[in-house]
């Protein structure tokens, strides 16, 4: 479509997708489904072409990493939801509120749902959140991020392929455009991207109380035990840090570890990153950041952290910059040292660095977590039972994963969404189909009507009643 669309150009493709989603009525099982196996077979049918496109949006991609992330991880979330939603979909039986009464909860479709994607997974979490909004019967708007035009321009195509215009719909264009989509009156919005542009998306979307999934970020953090293994918390740790480059809204945004720890821990993050990339300038397998703006803004968070005495090792291989301006690629780094007062440490990073923090009692981690804005997930490593259930009672966060990062993502059957300052609402699986259908309540009263007869005048029998069932 036009990347020049204006507000009034929007509206109308909106007006034209709601008329249409009432004229047709709700969408039975069947074709939810089949819109769900729709959207995992334009994946399915065209991965290459994918793949390729958002290589080239990010000057060098690990095709790997996106079969794992975009392709076979989204496939499965629409499947997920295609087996089940006819389960899903059915009324919710309650109990009689009265003799003779009748009630339960019908699962409705909210209407059009607007879908405003970021850059760095472009495939999941545009079809991801489609896998719970056609699974609710809904139709959608999807605005992808004009950071990888590529991609956003191959998807524009490929739905207009294999979807009827007012069941999906892609909308193309700059920031400009995305703000304007915002302000659109959906019958529900999701966006994905960062904690200041969510402020924008939801003050926008309040002038039409459009309700909002808002999946955003903030700093993760992973706490290491002082008797966990450091070894293995650095190699699961850095396995995410590494993926996609750290371009990952649950990527560990900093580690605490005691004291001891912390030259074992630089060790094995040598180790770790020599096995798993002997090279990373040429290597195909090892992704770019995506843009120069983004570079600039990673080796900004170095410098600054340097210059106010923090301790930058790089990890990359002997005989390999840290940072390559021509390839855009930035080499994993352990960031010692550092203080509040440095920029690495104040914003989230979406990069391959990993500050680290020493702690002289693992409790100050809980409450150096609870004194900053609640993280999208939090990371625990440590095998004892007791303190891994003190950790998640007495910390708040998205989601919690206990020796390992970012596992909960791939759970079809686990929420996924933030908290706070990391976001409102979460989907996946049912949760999915949850948040973008309205539960509605329906009642059918009794044919003698008791319950509506109680509220009608004259009062004083009943009154007699009410009052004995107070004083009881």
């Amino acid at each position: 479509m036009n990347d020049q669309l204006n507000t009034q150009d929007l509206q109308a493709i909106l007006r034209s997708m709601k008329r249409a989603h009432l004229n047709a009525g709700p969408a039975d099982a069947q074709l939810r489904q089949d819109r769900l196996q729709r959207s995992a077979k334009l994946i399915r049918d065209n991965h290459q072409a994918i793949s390729d496109a958002m290589s080239a949006d990010f000057g060098n991609r690990s095709i790997y990493q996106s079969m794992v992330a975009d392709l076979v991880t989204t496939i499965k979330m629409l499947e997920h939801s295609a087996v089940h939603v006819e389960q899903w979909m059915q009324p919710e039986q309650v109990e009689s509120p009265g003799p003779g009464m009748q009630a339960w909860i019908e699962q409705q479709p909210l209407g059009v749902v607007g879908i405003i994607s970021p850059w760095n997974f472009p495939i999941n979490l545009a079809f991801g959140p489609l896998a719970g909004v056609f699974a609710a019967g809904n139709t959608a708007m999807l605005k992808p991020s004009e950071l990888t035009p590529r991609t956003s321009e191959l998807l524009a195509e490929l739905v207009a392929r294999y979807f009827d215009p007012n069941e999906l719909t892609v909308v193309l264009g700059d920031a400009g455009v995305g703000q304007a989509f915002s302000a659109l009156p959906f019958d529900h919005l999701i966006f994905t991207g960062s904690t200041a542009v969510g402020k924008h998306v939801m003050r926008a979307a309040a002038e039409n109380l459009v309700p909002v999934t808002l999946e955003l970020g903030g700093k993760s953090p992973v706490v290491v035990a002082e008797d966990f293994d450091i070894r293995t918390a650095v190699q699961r740790t850095l396995t995410i840090k590494s993926f996609n480059a750290g371009q990952i809204c649950l990527s560990p945004d900093y580690m605490m570890i005691a004291q001891s720890a912390l030259e074992p821990l630089v060790q094995a993050g040598k180790a770790f990153v020599a096995e798993s990339f002997p090279s990373l300038i040429g290597n195909p397998e090892y992704t770019s950041i995506i843009n120069p703006r983004h570079f600039e803004r990673l080796a900004g968070l170095l410098e600054d952290a340097e210059r106010k005495g923090a301790r930058v090792i790089s990890l990359a291989p002997e005989g390999e910059p840290s940072l390559d301006v021509r390839s855009r690629k930035i080499a994993p780094h352990l960031v010692l040292d550092v203080t509040d007062e440095m920029a690495i440490m104040q914003e989230e990073i979406f990069g391959p660095l990993l500050p680290v923090k020493t702690y002289a009692h693992v409790d100050e981690s809980i409450a150096y977590i609870n004194a900053n804005p609640r993280p999208l997930a939090a990371y625990y490593f440590g095998d004892d039972p007791l303190q891994q259930q003190r950790f998640s009672a007495q910390t708040t966060s998205g989601g919690l994963v206990i020796n390992d990062v970012m596992t909960h993502v791939s759970v079809d059957s686990l929420p996924f969404g933030g908290v706070g300052a990391s976001g409102m609402g979460a989907y996946h699986g049912v949760h999915g189909f949850r948040r973008f259908t309205h539960a509605k309540p329906v009642v059918v009263q009794s044919q003698d009507g008791a319950s509506n007869l109680r509220l009608r005048a004259p009062y004083a029998a009943k009154a007699q009643a009410l009052d004995a069932f107070l004083n009881d």
